[in-house]
């Protein structure tokens, strides 16, 4: 009887990913920053992750304290700018849930600027440097919060009064 042939490892088990450098990684400190302002950047929707985070408070893993957590000044927009939508909360489901919208960008205060009329955020959407716009869905009552979607404007990115009023930016 012959003595079996020791079989060589699989050469491509052993071969090791190329390093990537951290400069190279999708997160990290300017991820920080928020959204980019500059380049071709398109409107964002977090719809799923929302409702990934209302799933799992309805089954039990999150807590009400988890995921209630405005921020006081974001409460206080709700309460007074915040455009109200035809949705029950999906925490509370006792009041209907607003919608506060944020805009960034040069010249505009470090913490962003709260448009309080349609006028005023199609003004700033029509600007000539680029905006990044945040709209935020807030429980005035409870203090459910989430990002909704997130879209540039101004610059290239303008977009007419009506399509900011609607959101649809």
């Amino acid at each position: 009887m012959r003595p079996r042939a020791k079989s060589k490892p699989n050469s491509r088990a052993l071969r090791v990913a190329p390093t990537v450098p951290l400069w190279a990684m999708s997160f990290g400190p300017s991820a920080l920053r928020g959204f980019p302002v500059t380049g071709t950047g398109g409107r964002v929707e977090y719809r799923l992750a929302r409702n990934a985070v209302v799933s799992e408070f309805r089954k039990g893993r999150l807590s009400r304290l988890d995921v209630c957590d405005a921020h006081p000044e974001l409460l206080r927009a709700a309460r007074n700018v915040g455009v109200a939508l035809a949705e029950s909360c999906p925490i509370c489901e006792e009041t209907e849930v607003v919608h506060v919208t944020y805009v960034f960008g040069s010249r505009l205060p470090k913490n962003g600027r709260c448009p309080t009329n349609p006028t005023e955020l199609a003004r700033l959407c029509r600007r000539p440097d680029e905006v990044a716009c945040y709209v935020v869905e807030v429980c005035p009552n409870c203090s459910w919060n989430h990002l909704a979607r997130m879209y540039p404007a101004g610059g290239r990115h303008r977009v007419t009064a009506s399509r900011a009023r609607r959101g649809n930016g």
